[in-house]
């Protein structure tokens, strides 16, 4: 390293919290918090079923790559969040759409987004965005679904089938008795053509993919992350022994596991042709 790389590396980054809008192809706009630290690298962060940005997987990911010189931007899909658009409970083709729309952003502005970072529904999100470009090398899935089929019944009842071709939807209520909000029809229809199996197969080699997940996980099985095992091509699995849908007790060890990840990613990309035709120099991460 030369003396003013070394000074370069010496100097402390100054982090801004910046609100950015990207409209979607469907003409709505979804709002996100990029972390920007100056790197021309990105990561983008997604979040899961009826999150936000706002929720502690999001936030503590965008911090930890903040913390390593290396911008991110969380944000929140259509229907969800501050963005526009109204809620479905499928919807992973539209989701994989706003990715799109995300990465297309900021290719406008000369960044390079080196991983796509999914927590729980928005780990089926960036699989599936994987399935269909082959612009990002790093893809990780923390706690997504495989079987999409299964945790139906949990949310709207044995006789879901029987009440939605009865009524065309379905209110989904809490404990109180409150609505939470609205299935359609054609929403679930959405979730169970959803073909987890053959998108985790249409993945290039060339993408790498990490699958995180916890032992205790309440909402998706453990061993979803071992069918994902099974038909990625280039993957990584990594059971978190004790960890819970959200890695409440395990927040630190979830961001290192991702950092560490990315970080290989990025430093086999920066010898390989795509990378240096980029002409990146200086990596902050």
């Amino acid at each position: 390293m030369s003396e003013n790389q070394q000074d370069q590396s010496l100097k402390p980054v100054v982090v801004e919290h910046r609100r950015v809008v990207i409209q979607n192809s469907h003409g709505e706009n979804l709002v996100g918090i990029l972390h920007e630290t100056g790197s021309r690298e990105l990561v983008v962060i997604c979040h899961g079923f009826r999150s936000t940005k706002e929720r502690i997987p999001m936030v503590n990911l965008a911090l930890a790559f903040e913390r390593e010189k290396n911008s991110a931007f969380r944000f929140d899909f259509a229907g969800n969040g501050e963005s526009e658009g109204s809620f479905q409970y499928g919807n992973y083709s539209r989701e994989a759409e706003d990715i799109r729309a995300v990465v297309a952003h900021f290719k406008r502005e000369q960044r390079l987004v080196t991983a796509i970072i999914g927590h729980s529904k928005g780990g089926n999100a960036v699989l599936m965005y994987a399935s269909r470009y082959n612009d990002v090398r790093t893809i990780v899935n923390i706690a997504g679904r495989f079987d999409l089929k299964r945790g139906i019944e949990g949310r709207l009842g044995k006789n879901f089938r029987e009440k939605m071709e009865r009524f065309g939807f379905i209110d989904v209520k809490n404990r109180r008795g409150e609505i939470e909000y609205r299935v359609t029809k054609e929403s679930l229809v959405d979730r169970l053509a959803a073909d987890t199996r053959s998108a985790c197969q249409k993945i290039p080699l060339n993408c790498r993919v990490l699958t995180i997940h916890g032992t205790v996980d309440e909402f998706v099985p453990v061993e979803d992350a071992n069918e994902f095992a099974k038909y990625i091509p280039n993957h990584n699995l990594c059971i978190v022994e004790g960890a819970d849908h959200e890695y409440t007790k395990h927040q630190s060890l979830l961001c290192s596991i991702v950092l560490n990840f990315v970080k290989t990613g990025l430093s086999k990309d920066k010898s390989s042709p795509l990378f240096s035709n980029k002409k990146i120099i200086d990596s902050r991460l």
